[in-house]
């Protein structure tokens, strides 16, 4: 967010966890892009803070956060001194967490697929609406695909991403025995070390699809250690995944920090995933 919407999301975020008798005299940034995460000072609440246009993602992933819950599942949770719901307050929508302090130790490639491995049984368990992965590629490949929307994609990047997300898009839609819910966007700064173990936060995401979708956000050992995976299919999905970046960071709209360098990132990444599966 811009400083000014920064400044007017955090005081949402304040009056909040006010309102509901928790004292927030102050609050740390925790992340700032289209939407943020706020710690609230003294009483330890990580408040999220989005646009009130995305109320509906909001309300989402209280929904699928209030549902693992119940089953036990690897995730941040809820802060249970308030209702668990998505809040309004002024343009913005305001959901009230735990706070987990971070371990300083990188997640291991065992213990990250372990993790996976009890959160993926935990999303079996419960019976949630969701899109699927396809549908999510089907909206970044409207970014690409329509000029006005990203004009300042050069032709030839331009046809890197639509021939990536149309035709990985297609292998990955065929297999729906194996699809189920899944995170969406597992990658590691969405996946805390905390004293209660290793928990997945930013669960808006969620979608259907093979957990091998999961899997290409983490780092590459992971999958090997994930019984029965599919290491082509994570390839493939590495491919569509990096190509869905790099459709945001071409939006006209996209606020992403140092998006130039990412755009350029991005698309590096792709070609290196496409020569992974050896389809460059």
């Amino acid at each position: 967010m811009e400083p000014s919407e920064l400044r007017r999301a955090v005081e949402a975020g304040r009056t909040t966890a006010a309102k509901l008798g928790l004292q927030a005299d102050d609050a740390i940034v925790v992340h700032n892009s289209d939407r943020v995460a706020l710690r609230l000072i003294p009483c330890d609440v990580l408040a999220r803070v989005a646009p009130s246009g995305h109320l509906a993602d909001s309300e989402f992933e209280v929904e699928v956060a209030r549902r693992l819950a119940d089953v036990d599942a690897p995730v941040a949770e809820l802060d249970p001194r308030a209702e668990p719901r998505a809040y309004v307050r002024g343009a913005f929508a305001v959901s009230l967490w735990t706070y987990y302090e971070p371990m300083g130790s990188e997640i291991a490639p065992a213990d990250y697929a372990d993790v996976f491995l009890r959160h993926h049984s935990a999303l079996r368990r419960i019976d949630l609406e969701a899109p699927h992965v396809t549908d999510r590629i089907a909206v970044a490949l409207r970014e690409v695909t329509d000029r006005e929307r990203s004009p300042e994609l050069p032709d030839s990047d331009r046809e890197l991403l639509s021939g990536t997300l149309s035709g990985l898009s297609a292998t990955i839609s065929t297999g729906e025995a194996r699809d189920q819910l899944l995170h969406g966007e597992p990658h590691p700064g969405n996946l805390l070390n905390t004293r209660r173990g290793p928990l997945f936060v930013d669960l808006a995401t969620c979608c259907r699809g093979p957990v091998e979708f999961d899997l290409a956000h983490a780092p590459e050992e992971v999958g090997k250690h994930y019984a029965g995976a599919d290491h082509g299919l994570i390839h493939r999905c590495r491919a569509l995944n990096w190509a869905m970046f790099s459709a945001w960071r071409w939006r006209r709209d996209d606020h992403m920090p140092d998006r130039d360098r990412w755009r350029v990132e991005g698309l590096n990444r792709v070609r290196a995933a496409l020569d992974r599966c050896g389809l460059s």
